[in-house]
């Protein structure tokens, strides 16, 4: 991923209500971000994007949920997409 732009990077922020807690609670960011991603590239995305300092990143891979999906002839089985969340904490004072 090195030499990436920031946009192949972070897909989309992250806006459940557990994640908006925690950016008001505790002032960090939450996103979808590129599966082979490392902590340093996010970290410099959200910084260059945001213009904000960034204290540090967790990681995590969020696993494929089984589906079913019911019709008139039969079910259909299939699965989510495996995506990595990074849940990012900005510097004290950074909003």
């Amino acid at each position: 991923m090195g030499g990436k732009h920031p946009a192949d990077i972070l897909i989309r922020p992250i806006l459940t209500e557990k994640a908006v807690r925690l950016n008001e609670d505790y002032g960090k960011l939450v996103f979808e971000v590129h599966i082979k991603a490392n902590k340093p590239e996010i970290k410099k995305a959200v910084e260059m994007v945001f213009g904000v300092k960034v204290k540090k990143v967790n990681t995590m891979i969020v696993k494929p949920k089984r589906k079913r999906v019911l019709t008139k002839k039969a079910r259909l089985y299939g699965k989510t997409k495996m995506w990595k969340k990074a849940i990012v904490t900005l510097e004290k004072g950074q909003k």
